[in-house]
């Protein structure tokens, strides 16, 4: 039987702080072993949020559930041995070496320091353990940082805005890791500002603006309620690429334009449209020398969302 049960649940919380309300009426649920994205503006809340969760800061109203256990309360200090967190800027001693910090936290963790050189290993940082903090790249520490959060084996990983300072070979690998921590049953809450990134490494994300989330779900299912329509790029044969493309506009709400050269279409098809205006296209057979789609990207999204609810 599958666990259903929220991982991590947020009912009505509010976090007000004098006249500002930081997180206005949050509800959330982040399901076990999911890679759950939290995506919004710089202002919108989303540390708050974080914050919260954590039992950092206390809600002004409302309840936050972490592993079942509410946040507030003896219990969940107990639970936060359980949890992992990532902050997005990383204070490290710069004097300590890397493996003497993983060292200091596991202390602090009360896992065993057998864990350390291990996972030093597992970010990529095995080779330079013994060097001080200080000599370590803007990227090496924030390997660090994500290695003090694994420490104790967590099953609750809060990262904020993570891959900072990583190039594209590290930031690969920290999907990787991430990926092998789900399939463990790990359940991950992230955020980032590269939404690129997140667009085909999360299971559903949630779009946070003013405090509230004002959309939640997975890429698909976001697509379709930003109704932001795809396009199809066409290389025909012939150059009648104006009279194919009065074809495609008998399909509701289908747009045509000609492209540079007379053999170019261009198709802008709404979502609900799209299947109509596959089928108008196959009709074509030999004439469609090659074909390009572009869904609407994670950015294009949250944008027009963002349109929506501004």
């Amino acid at each position: 039987m599958i666990d259903t049960i929220p991982v991590i649940s947020a009912r009505q919380v509010v976090k007000v702080f004098g006249a500002l309300r930081a997180v206005d009426g949050v509800d959330l649920e982040v399901r076990p072993g999911e890679i759950f994205g939290l995506i919004g503006h710089n202002g919108a809340g989303k540390s708050t949020l974080f914050n919260l969760m954590l039992g950092l800061i206390e809600a002004t109203a409302g309840e936050i559930r972490v592993g079942g256990v509410p946040v507030k309360g003896r219990g969940f200090r107990v639970a936060l041995r359980q949890v992992g967190y990532l902050p997005e800027n990383v204070v490290l001693y710069d004097n300590l070496s890397g493996l003497e910090t993983l060292q200091f936290f596991a202390r602090l963790k009360r896992v065993p320091r057998a864990e350390c050189a291990p996972m030093l290993e597992r970010v990529g940082l095995g080779g330079v353990g013994d060097k001080p903090v200080r000599a370590y790249s803007k990227g090496m520490r924030q390997r660090l940082g994500f290695a003090q959060a694994l420490l104790g084996s967590p099953r609750v990983l809060f990262l904020d805005e993570p891959t900072g300072g990583l190039d594209p070979a590290a930031i690969r690998d920290f999907y990787a890791t991430l990926r092998s921590l789900r399939a463990e049953g790990v359940t991950i809450i992230i955020t980032s500002h590269i939404l690129a990134e997140l667009q085909e490494r999360v299971d559903r994300l949630a779009i946070m603006a003013n405090g509230r989330i004002q959309a939640m779900g997975t890429v698909a299912q976001l697509r379709e309620q930003a109704d932001m329509p795809l396009t199809l790029l066409l290389k025909l044969r012939s150059a009648d690429a104006t009279g194919i493309g009065r074809q495609f506009e008998r399909v509701a709400g289908v747009r045509a334009s000609v492209g540079d050269h007379g053999d170019r279409l261009v198709l802008s098809v709404p979502q609900m449209q799209k299947m109509p205006a596959l089928r108008a296209l196959a009709a074509l057979g030999d004439e469609v020398q090659d074909l390009a789609i572009h869904e609407p990207s994670l950015e294009d999204v949250f944008f027009g969302l963002a349109r929506e609810q501004g």
